[in-house]
């Protein structure tokens, strides 16, 4: 087993690379649960149910055209495609495709730093898990 540096994080988003733009981000995955405790038990019982996630990323504003501005706010509640590229680019690397719900998009200004900004989506049916091509 070997460790990876986060920094040779690859994120797309609807086709468009923003990993020059990102250095944050997180993957959640959970399960609904459903209680399923009967009479004359002393404690809970439950079942696992639908499974569910969200993603989230942030980074360093940028004005361009091809910043997460431009990109995010024109998908605001819309499902797009979204790849993570854990390893960074390369044959045999890992590779995860999954829809997303674009739910939130936010800007941060504070006075003494500079301007960031974070997306917020929620998983929108399963993860697909490849491995990279040559």
């Amino acid at each position: 087993m070997a460790f990876i540096h986060g920094k040779e994080t690859v994120i797309t988003l609807d086709g468009d690379d923003l990993t020059d733009y990102t250095n944050t981000s997180q993957l959640d995955q959970e399960a609904d649960e459903h209680d399923v405790t009967t009479y004359g038990k002393d404690d809970y019982v439950f079942a696992g149910g639908l499974l569910k996630g969200a993603f989230s990323m942030g980074g360093v504003y940028d004005d361009g055209m091809t910043s997460p501005k431009a990109v995010i706010e024109p998908l605001i509640g819309k499902v797009v495609t979204l790849i993570r590229k854990p390893e960074g680019t390369g044959s045999g690397k890992p590779q995860e495709s999954v829809d997303v719900l674009i739910k939130k998009y936010t800007e941060t200004n504070p006075v003494a730093g500079m301007i960031t900004w974070q997306c917020d989506m929620t998983k929108s049916g399963p993860i697909t898990r490849t491995t990279q091509g040559a």
